[in-house]
């Protein structure tokens, strides 16, 4: 590990800040930073300590879980998570950010028209295959089972992911573990990030106070609009 490696943890400490707002967005906010400057211990660092938030959230804060469409999601997650493993091994990383920058900005689109996306089983399982694939390789899964529950309160939005998060990132891990793609020092470093993500965890407090249904969502599609632009322009940049 090296003093990049912990200068790194403000971008976690920012993301966690975020994600304990509005119940997602700790790998949007730091993924960016640590393939610029460590990408040697992507997607494993990211993941490893994506998981502190969710576990937090789940402990301390409310649990109103919209069970229904969590279920189609991982279900989703499940079968597709053999084919984010795949693409780590195949494709370069620029190309799979790439990938998932565009779908994600097709997602808020859709989302901005009058068609409305709801969290319906087959909703849940698309956005869950699609974060099995997106969340494995590029640590970016989240969005899409945000999107789907954008219409529901927030502390029910905030416990769904959290609970997607736990499952999802332990397929992701263990597929990955199978393949051979998980390095020491990867997890060394994303164990280092965990106090980052308490106290950004921490921070969001009285952010989520200001949140109300109406403002998760605006947060919610402005945040994966963002998202989908900056995972592109860091694969054209870099």
């Amino acid at each position: 590990m090296t003093g990049v490696h912990l200068a790194l943890g403000i971008a976690v400490l920012l993301g966690a800040l975020v994600q304990g707002s509005i119940g997602f967005g700790s790998a949007v906010v730091a993924a960016p930073f640590v393939v610029v400057w460590a990408p040697e211990i992507m997607p494993v660092a990211i993941l490893v300590t994506s998981l502190t938030v969710p576990v937090v959230q789940l402990v301390h804060g409310p649990r109103r879980v919209a069970w229904r469409p969590l279920g189609w999601a991982l279900v989703g997650r499940a079968l597709l998570t053999p084919a984010g493993v795949w693409l780590v091994s195949a494709y370069s990383a620029d190309l799979i950010a790439v990938l998932v920058g565009v779908l994600l900005l097709l997602t808020v689109g859709v989302s901005l028209t009058r068609f409305r996306i709801h969290a319906t089983p087959s909703n849940a399982f698309a956005s869950g295959a699609v974060a099995g694939v997106s969340g494995t390789a590029a640590s970016i899964g989240g969005p899409f089972f945000a999107l789907v529950l954008q219409h529901e309160e927030p502390a029910r939005v905030r416990s769904t992911l959290s609970w997607f998060f736990v499952v999802g990132t332990a397929m992701a891990l263990g597929g990955l573990a199978a393949a051979g793609q998980v390095h020491r020092t990867a997890v060394d470093v994303g164990l280092l990030w965990v106090p980052f993500s308490v106290l950004g965890y921490a921070g969001a407090q009285p952010v989520r106070r200001l949140l109300p249904a109406r403002r998760l969502r605006v947060a919610v599609l402005a945040f994966c609009a963002l998202a989908g632009v900056a995972v592109i322009a860091r694969a054209l940049v870099t």
